[in-house]
């Protein structure tokens, strides 16, 4: 215990082993944060899209790469009736709802989508509405008349009525300040949107929500699902580690005994082992697994026991052999013979002990090597199809075609949580190196 704990404060000197025990740290903290704050069937639920997202603008860059450069681009709005005056005007059978929904525009840039979401409880006839935009200088554009039912969304942008007689997409002719202009500015002051509703219950009640889709959003922006890839970019952190970790440990000490076994009774014991390297050695590991990707399952856990399962017989085995036959002639090997140690003693408590501090650093930089595999099927298209990992967030940004569309930060966010870890881990791996391996001491 004394060296271990010697060794390990021998990594204080070592810049490369505190910056990447730093990385490592902030990787495990951000992966607890996670599982706590966002559990797994949330991120599930999350991650399979839908109207939960519909808030959200579609393939919005991060808000603070834009603020960094400068730029003005809109953040999303949302203008809700209930924190609106709703004037109220009954007549027999019903009553008649003005709504007013108010906002401050201030952008420089349009934004990249305006939709109206209305709900009502379920009655017996539908209410009717009709929607008139206001503008800050006055000017009011009816926007037509719409029945509503009981969870119903207008989409402005798309009215394709509107767009010809404003002689632009709605979202730029509604806010513009000159449509005549070739390149239209945007008009910034105080814009409404009034709702004129019938409803032909006494009782009844008409919820509005007015969205104005940003261009920018969060940390790390939305794909063409709306979905927002923060949930993808943190529960990939705690699945990649967990992949890593779980499959650098299957076959490193799996392999490890049978190595130690195989040198222990020697014999035809060893000679299966041996051959048994040579035909896995052999095997491609990275086709294999698109086999059972394709014509299997694509589930993680799966692949990682057939990863596990391919890494007991690898090439390590013929490393262990070679450090672990002079450790089998070792005096203190012949003493515990002596005094009647068992064969499993002996592998488990003398022989293979005396080389963990060596394998610990090829341990250690084991586990990214996982991490990329992980990731490489998933932008292979083999990836778990439920899981929001760092490599499903590459396939989708390769299938919609982030790059020619210049949606950068879809495909540098997780190539640069890929990089990090693997620089995190490596840092630390060759530092321990230099401390336990015992031919780099003295350099």
């Amino acid at each position: 215990m004394r060296a271990w704990l010697s060794g390990l404060l021998e990594l204080r000197k070592y810049p490369s082993a505190i910056i990447g025990m730093a990385i490592i740290a902030f990787l495990v903290g951000l992966s607890v944060y996670t599982v706590i704050t966002v559990p797994y069937s949330q991120a599930l639920e999350l991650w399979r899209g839908g109207e939960q997202w519909r808030m959200h603008p579609v393939n919005a860059g991060p808000a603070w790469v834009d603020r960094l450069r400068g730029g003005g681009k809109p953040e999303t709005m949302v203008i809700s009736s209930a924190d609106s005056d709703i004037d109220v005007e009954p007549f027999e059978g019903g009553q008649r709802l003005r709504i007013p929904l108010e906002f401050d525009y201030d952008y420089t840039a349009f934004p990249s989508e305006i939709n109206l979401f209305l709900s009502t409880p379920e009655l017996k006839r539908e209410p009717f509405t009709r929607l008139t935009w206001i503008a800050p200088d006055g000017d009011e554009t009816p926007l037509g008349g719409h029945r509503i039912a009981r969870e119903d969304r207008v989409s402005i942008t798309q009215d394709w009525a509107l767009e010809r007689r404003l002689g632009h997409v709605p979202h730029v002719g509604l806010l513009a300040r000159d449509l005549d202009d070739e390149s239209p500015q945007v008009q910034p002051g105080r814009y409404t949107l009034v709702l004129d509703a019938i409803v032909f219950d006494e009782d009844a009640r008409i919820d509005a929500d007015l969205v104005l889709y940003g261009r920018v959003h969060g940390l790390a922006g939305t794909d063409h699902q709306r979905r927002d890839l923060v949930v993808a970019l943190m529960w990939g952190t705690p699945v990649a580690l967990a992949f890593g970790l779980l499959a650098a440990v299957g076959t490193t000490i799996t392999t490890l005994i049978i190595a130690a076994t195989g040198v222990w009774y020697g014999g035809w014991i060893d000679a299966t082992i041996q051959r048994l390297t040579e035909v896995n050695m052999i095997l491609p590991l990275l086709p294999i697994l698109v086999m059972v990707g394709t014509l299997y399952s694509t589930s993680i856990w799966l692949m990682l026991g057939v990863v596990v399962a391919l890494g007991i017989f690898s090439a390590g085995i013929k490393m262990y052999r070679a450090m672990l036959l002079p450790i089998r002639q070792s005096p203190y090997i012949e003493a515990a013979c002596a005094y009647g140690a068992g064969n499993a003693r002996i592998v488990l408590r003398y022989m293979i002990p005396r080389i963990l501090p060596v394998l610990i650093p090829t341990f250690v930089t084991l586990i990214p090597t996982f991490v990329f595999l992980e990731a490489s099927l998933a932008v292979l298209g083999l990836g778990d199809p439920i899981l929001p990992t760092w490599g499903k967030v590459l396939n989708d940004a390769q299938s919609e075609s982030a790059l020619y569309s210049q949606y950068y930060y879809w495909v540098l966010s997780p190539a640069a949580l890929l990089m990090l870890t693997g620089l995190g881990f490596a840092m630390l791996g060759f530092a321990l190196d230099r401390v336990f391996n015992p031919r780099l001491r003295a350099f």
